[in-house]
């Protein structure tokens, strides 16, 4: 697999580093997971304790972008809410902050709260987005999207394609490719010819070709619906099994950043699978 390396703030992502881990911290009472919403009183320490188990970094959301949910608010909203929550953590953890937006106005907001990377779930549809990371100095993920418009074909091909572009995008906004990791977007692709599940796992088994691309990996799959239906657990919270399998799989098959709700049962899981990955001929 290549050696791809980046910086996201202060973390090394990639290369020789030992494959990060991300905790989620939402402020969204929409999100399809309840389990990782947090009142204001509760953020810090839920944060800390996710620093205790081995996060790296910590995400921080404030409007849910799952595509199957109407969950939409207003900008204005989702401004408040996250400078709000990133102003309650910034300078109380040790690990650098992530803010999980695609509206340019939230980022900015976010990033002069002390937020260093934008997780951004759009491939930078917006040029805007781009603007707000290169002139924050920050780190940047971009994830695949299907925005409106595209075709969609074959799983890797079709990410692929969509990461190249977005990966051009940040180039193009003066992003420094030492500061970009891109995201397949495990659960977005929802409107291909094949169900989204069986799109999910191919995009799983297929990472490595997804590696070429030069950047390291953040892979997301934490509780999400793919998994629902592979299991036939329903309810988000009855989906960890599944996820710690999920996430083992893509460590295996290259991935340098998991992204995930639960830090400290991730956390073992991702050290068993990078050691089988390092001694894999």
């Amino acid at each position: 697999m290549p050696d791809a390396r980046a910086r996201l703030a202060s973390v090394e992502i990639g290369g020789r580093a030992p494959v990060a881990v991300m905790g989620v911290i939402n402020v969204s009472p929409e999100s399809f997971h309840p389990g990782s919403v947090y009142a204001s009183d509760a953020m810090l320490q839920a944060a800390l304790a996710m620093v205790d188990a081995g996060a790296a970094l910590v995400d921080v959301g404030a409007r849910s972008t799952a595509p199957y949910r109407a969950t939409e608010i207003s900008e204005a909203e989702e401004c408040e809410r996250l400078g709000r929550a990133v102003e309650r953590l910034a300078g109380k953890l040790p690990v650098p902050l992530s803010a999980d937006t695609a509206r340019p106005a939230a980022a900015r907001t976010a990033l002069e709260a002390g937020a260093a990377v934008l997780n951004d779930v759009t491939g930078l549809a917006d040029p805007a987005l781009a603007h707000e990371v290169a002139r924050h100095d920050a780190s940047l993920i971009t994830m695949a999207a299907p925005n409106p418009g595209r075709t969609l074909g074959a799983p890797v091909a079709t990410v692929r394609a969509v990461l190249t572009e977005a990966l051009a995008r940040a180039r193009a906004g003066g992003i420094g490719e030492e500061r970009v990791v891109l995201d397949p977007g495990i659960g977005f692709f929802r409107a291909a010819a094949v169900p989204w599940h069986d799109w999910d796992v191919a995009v799983l088994a297929g990472l490595p070709a997804l590696c070429a691309l030069g950047r390291p990996l953040c892979v997301g799959v934490s509780r999400k619906s793919f998994i629902g239906a592979l299991t036939g657990r329903a309810a988000t919270e009855d989906r960890l099994a599944g996820s710690l399998a999920a996430a083992t799989v893509a460590v295996l098959n290259g991935a340098a950043l998991i992204r995930t709700h639960d830090v400290r049962e991730t956390v073992d899981a991702v050290r068993v699978a990078e050691r089988v990955r390092g001694a894999t001929p």
